[in-house]
Order: C-alpha cells, then structure tokens, then sequence
C-alpha cells in the first residue's frame, strides 16, 4: 500500500495525500473520496500495520509461556541492522503530529494494549500491559534501531532470558 510505505519513510508530516496518490497510481481526489482525510487515511494504515504485527503476534500473545514466546519473538525480530518494523516505523514518525499522535494512541490502546491487556493477570493489569508495550517498543529502538552495544552484541540466548523474566513478572503481577 502506497499510504503504509509513504508515512513509514516519511512520517505522517513528511508526505501528503497527492504523494500517496500517485504511489498507487491514483488521485488525491479519489484518496480523499475514499477515506475522507488524511487523518482517516493514517488511521486506516494504523489500523491494518497493527493487524499484522511481527511481534505481537496473536500466537505469541496467546501462548500458553507468553513471557517466553513474546521474548523469543521480539529477540529474534530485532538483530541491528535488520530493517525496523514498517508499523513501528509509522508509530515512531507520526510523533510529531498531534492528530496523528492522538490516532495512534486510540489504536494502540484499542489493538495491541487491549490485546495484551488479555494476558495479563492480577491488579493493576492495564498499567502492566502498558509496560510490556514499552518495553517491547523501547527494546527494538535500543537494539535494532540504535544499535546500543550491550543490546546488539549480547547473546540472544540471554536477551531471551532477561526479557522473559521480565516479561513474567509483568505478566503475573509477582
């Protein structure tokens, strides 16, 4: 989709709809017919970017060891120098655009933090979901984007360690 691959490179700022337009061989007036704004537009790339997670995966989240299938997935997704996650990608452009901040997050909490909120049990369970959401984010930014040496050089073996006893913790409440 030429919308998902545009505000991936360019963030929600960075590109317009006549741009988009012309990625799919379209016009802006008929983007715009169809979606009605560029707003409604991102949030339908949102949308289908968070239907098709790389780590956040339903079968991850819904495993029966969760905190060891989610740090398994994510260490495996995450090698610098990979290329990052389209969705992520998206996500991490828009944040300088409040409408598309504001879309985002409504989508964020309405996908991946309800989904993962599912999974988590005992009190305070949305502000745990919440927490393995940033740690999911913050870890591929470190790692995968940045490069922090202690992230992308360390065994994986020990990264999935690290990670599913914190995950476990997040996900119990213990």
């Amino acid at each position: 989709m030429s919308a998902r691959e545009a505000f991936g490179r360019a963030g929600y700022d960075g590109v317009g709809v006549r741009e988009i337009a012309a990625g799919a061989g379209v016009t802006a007036i008929l983007v715009n017919r169809y979606f009605g704004s560029k707003e409604q537009l991102f949030q339908a790339v949102v949308v289908e970017a968070m239907d098709d997670p790389e780590v956040l995966r339903r079968d991850v989240v819904g495993h029966q060891d969760t905190a060891r299938a989610l740090a398994e997935a994510l260490v495996a997704r995450t090698a610098y120098g990979e290329p990052a996650p389209e969705g992520l990608l998206i996500l991490l452009r828009a944040l300088s655009n409040p409408a598309a901040t504001r879309t985002a997050r409504e989508e964020i909490e309405k996908g991946h933090h309800a989904q993962v909120r599912e999974a988590v049990r005992g009190p305070h369970a949305a502000e745990r979901a919440a927490l393995v959401l940033s740690t999911v984010v913050g870890f591929q930014v470190m790692r995968q984007m940045y490069g922090i040496g202690a992230l992308s050089e360390a065994d994986p073996r020990v990264l999935t360690d690290l990670l599913t006893a914190q995950f476990e913790r997040l996900f119990s409440g213990g």
